[in-house]
């Protein structure tokens, strides 16, 4: 449909070779395609106009339910601070600051920790598999999502994407203490704090939808049975002129590792996400604190 593929000889066999495929950290072994491959065939079975319209497709089934997860687990994560105005610090003993900043902190140590697992898992498993290493941790919630997103749309084409996943948590702080709020008035119904209310109603939420979503959120595109044989041959076929080859057969070896952090370009993207979530959180975190106070 989309014309023969070109052989591409392996590293191994074309000593040659070799540099080329270094730097290819989607895939060592497989080479990007040469800027003609398959560029012929694309525009000729799918035009811009039916471009557009698959795009289209594919954002409504993957942009808003990862966003939506992401919304949940930042509402999630950043409610102890609303809990914290009514009543948790005095109930559980964490009036003395450090104890409640340890408890706010402590979260971090295995999302931190297992957050490199995760996405070498979800590259053995499906997507949506994942919900459980969420409910675990929310450990593959942040990077498993930016890896899917990759997986569907070529570089230029994801900024868009990630900026609007990202924005999410916009929402999450723009309703999040109205909801918690409201909540907190049920202080004392069944016998529980306001406190603790939050946390059940919040967590039922993410919960229930986190159920729904398991069977709605979209796995890689060879596999995506909401589109055809020709869309599926089509966003594969663009990816690999874009980014190389999936190689989702290929297993993770050590050597991959190591290549990551070789790139210091992986470093200081660390660096400036480092300077935008510090910020981010320490907000999330002493607002309803300081707006109560």
């Amino acid at each position: 449909m989309f014309g023969r593929e070109k052989k591409t000889s392996s590293p191994d066999s074309s000593p040659g070779n070799e540099h080329q495929y270094q730097n290819n950290y989607y895939d060592p072994d497989v080479g990007r395609l040469a800027d003609n491959d398959h560029d012929d065939d694309i525009h000729l079975h799918f035009p811009p106009s039916r471009e557009r319209r698959l795009l289209a497709k594919i954002d409504l089934r993957v942009i808003p339910v990862l966003s939506i997860l992401y919304l949940l687990a930042f509402l999630d994560r950043t409610n102890i601070a609303n809990a914290s105005v009514f009543g948790l610090q005095e109930e559980l003993g964490l009036a003395d600051s450090a104890k409640y900043n340890t408890a706010l902190t402590i979260f971090f140590v295995p999302y931190i920790v297992f957050e490199i697992p995760s996405n070498i898992l979800l590259k053995k498993l499906k997507p949506h598999a994942t919900r459980f290493f969420l409910g675990l941790a929310e450990t593959g919630m942040f990077p498993g999502s930016f890896y899917l997103i990759g997986m569907w749309y070529r570089r230029f084409e994801a900024q868009k994407r990630y900026s609007f996943f990202f924005g999410s948590t916009s929402l999450a702080g723009a309703f999040g203490g109205l909801l918690a709020s409201a909540i907190g008035k049920m202080d004392g119904m069944r016998g529980y704090k306001g406190w603790r209310w939050i946390f059940i109603l919040e967590g039922v939420l993410t919960v229930v939808v986190a159920i729904f979503f398991f069977f709605v959120i979209p796995d890689f595109p060879e596999n995506a049975k909401w589109l055809n044989e020709e869309e599926r041959t089509y966003v594969q076929a663009r990816l690999r002129k874009d980014q190389g080859r999936s190689a989702v057969e290929r297993p993770i070896g050590a050597r991959d590792v190591f290549n990551v952090f070789k790139d210091y370009k992986i470093f200081l993207g660390g660096f400036m996400y480092f300077g935008l979530v510090v910020p981010a959180y320490g907000y999330a975190f002493c607002k309803a604190a300081t707006i109560d106070f």
